[in-house]
C-alpha cells in the first residue's frame, strides 16, 4: 500500500501535440473537481465531532472539559501532522495521497463513533488529526504541478473555500443523518464516513498527480512557468533526487522568503482566531449584542469570505502574481476595519466591519498559502506547505485562544485589540519585505 502512493513514473503514451491543450483543459477541470470535492470530504470528518458535541455530553454524560481534551488533542496532533506529511507529500503521487488521507479519516470516525471511553476517543482524534494532514499538502500541491502563474492564484482561491463549503455541507449531513436515524450518534458518524469513501473513488477517477503522469508535458513546459528561489537562480523541475532531509534543509530552512510568508501567516492566523474565536463573547461583553445573535455573526464572518477570496485571488493573477501587494492592501483594510470593530458601539455598523474583514483576512491567508509553494522548487511544496502550517496552528491559533483569553482575564478587552494591531502590523513588516525581495529577484532574472 506505501508503495501504491509513491510517486508514479511518466507515462509511456504521450498525448498527440494537436489534442494537448484540450487534454489538459480537461484535466485541468478534473484536477480541480478533485481537490475542491476531496478537501470537502476532509472537512465533512473533520467536523462530525465538533457538530455533534452537545449530544456527545449529554448522551455519553462528558463535561464541556472532556470535549476540550478530545479537540486538544485534534489541534495539536493537526500542527505536528501539517509539518510531517507535508514533507512526506513531496516524495508522494499527490492525488493518492490525498485519496489515502480521506481513507484512513474516514475509517478512524467509525472508530471514533464506535466508542464512548474517552482516552480512546483522544487517541482517535489524535491519529485523526495526522491523516488530516495529509489533505491540504496534496491539494496544494496539484494545483502547483498543473496551472502557470496566471490561473494558479485564481485556482487557488477556489480550492481554498472548499473549507467554507465542507463547514456548510458537514452539519447539512449531521442534520440528514439524524433524522434518518432518529438521533443515533454512531449512524452520524457512519454516514458521514460512507459520503467519504465515495469522495475518495471520486479523487481517484477525476485527479492526477502531474501532466507528465497522464502524457502531457509538465507545466513549466506548457506555460514557460518557472520558480525564481531566494538565491535567484530559476527552477522548473517537479521532481529531484534529493531527500526529504536534504530538500527541508536546502530550500525550506534556508530560504529567507520561506520564513518570511511563514511568519507572515502565522502573525495572520493569530488575527483570524483572535477575532473568530471571541466573537460571542467580545460582542455579548462589549457592545451589547444577544448571546443567540452573536453566534449567528461567526457564520457570516465565515461564509461572507467565500467571494472576495476568489475575487481578489484572481486580482492577484491579474497583476502577474504579485500575491504580496494585493495582501499587503488586505491587511491595511483590515487595520481599518479593525479599527470600526473595536470602537464603534453601532451594532450594524460593526456587523459590515465584520463581512469585509472576513474577506480581507481570509484573502492574504489563501495568497500567502500561494506564496509559500511558489519560492520553493515544485518538488518541495509540500515541505513548505507543512512548514507553515505548522507554524499556523502550533503558534498562531494557540497564542489567538490561549494568550488572548489570559490577556482578556487579567487586563479587559483591550489586551486583546492590541494583540490584534500589533499581529497586523508585524504580518505587514513580512509582507513588505517578501514583496521588495521578490521584486528584486525579478529584476535579477529579467537581466
Amino acid at each position: 500500500m506505501f508503495k501504491w502512493i509513491m510517486k508514479q513514473p511518466d507515462s509511456d503514451r504521450l498525448v498527440p501535440q494537436a489534442k494537448i491543450a484540450s487534454t489538459y483543459r480537461w484535466r485541468q477541470f478534473g484536477v480541480l473537481l478533485a481537490t475542491c470535492i476531496g478537501y470537502i470530504g476532509y472537512y465533512i470528518i473533520r467536523l462530525v465531532f465538533t457538530t455533534e458535541q452537545n449530544d456527545i455530553m449529554k448522551e455519553y454524560h462528558f463535561t464541556t472539559a472532556n470535549i476540550g481534551l478530545i479537540l486538544s488533542c485534534f489541534g495539536i496532533g493537526y500542527g505536528v501532522a501539517k509539518l510531517f506529511m507535508g514533507v512526506l507529500a513531496d516524495k508522494c503521487d499527490s492525488n493518492r495521497y490525498l485519496m489515502m488521507g480521506l481513507l484512513l479519516s474516514a475509517i478512524l470516525n467509525i472508530f471514533l463513533g464506535s466508542t464512548r471511553n474517552l482516552y480512546l476517543m483522544m487517541l482517535l482524534m489524535f491519529l485523526m488529526a495526522v491523516t488530516q494532514g495529509m489533505g491540504a499538502a496534496a491539494c496544494q500541491k496539484m494545483i502547483q504541478l498543473w496551472w502557470g502563474p496566471r490561473m494558479r492564484g485564481t485556482m487557488y482561491s477556489i480550492w481554498s473555500s472548499a473549507h467554507n463549503a465542507g463547514s456548510f455541507i458537514c452539519v447539512a449531513i449531521v442534520q440528514l443523518a439524524v433524522f434518518l436515524f432518529s438521533g443515533s450518534i454512531p449512524a452520524v458518524f457512519y454516514t458521514s464516513s460512507a459520503i467519504s469513501f465515495l469522495i475518495c473513488i471520486l479523487i481517484l477517477v477525476l485527479g492526477a498527480d502531474r501532466p507528465r503522469v497522464v502524457g502531457l508535458p509538465d507545466i513549466s513546459t506548457y506555460t514557460g512557468d518557472k520558480v525564481i528561489l531566494d538565491n535567484g537562480q530559476v527552477s522548473t523541475a517537479d521532481q529531484t533526487d534529493l531527500s526529504v532531509g536534504q530538500i527541508f534543509v536546502k530550500y525550506i530552512l534556508q530560504n529567507k522568503l520561506v520564513w518570511a510568508v511563514t511568519l507572515t501567516s502565522m502573525s495572520l492566523y493569530l488575527v483570524r482566531y483572535g477575532i473568530q474565536s471571541w466573537i460571542p463573547s467580545y460582542l455579548v461583553q462589549n457592545k451589547g449584542f444577544d448571546p443567540a445573535a452573536a453566534k449567528w455573526v461567526i457564520g457570516i464572518f465565515e461564509l461572507a469570505s467565500v467571494p472576495g477570496v476568489i475575487i481578489i485571488g484572481a486580482i492577484s493573477d491579474a497583476l502577474k502574481g504579485r500575491r504580496a501587494l494585493v495582501s499587503i492592501a488586505c491587511v491595511i483594510g483590515t487595520l481599518i476595519c479593525l479599527t470600526f470593530y473595536f470602537f464603534s458601539n453601532n451594532h450594524t455598523l460593526i456587523i459590515i466591519a465584520l463581512i469585509i474583514m472576513g474577506n480581507l483576512i481570509y484573502a492574504p491567508l489563501t495568497l500567502v498559502g500561494l506564496m509559500i509553494n511558489e519560492v520553493v522548487p515544485k518538488y518541495a511544496v509540500g515541505a513548505s506547505t507543512g512548514f507553515m502550517g505548522f507554524f499556523q496552528y502550533i503558534f498562531g491559533e494557540t497564542l489567538a485562544t490561549a494568550l488572548i483569553g489570559i490577556l482578556v482575564d487579567k487586563f479587559g478587552w483591550i489586551a486583546s485589540n492590541s494583540v490584534l494591531y500589533i499581529a497586523s502590523f508585524a504580518a505587514l513588516i513580512f509582507l513588505f519585505y517578501t514583496a521588495i525581495s521578490e521584486n528584486k529577484l525579478r529584476k535579477e532574472v529579467a537581466k
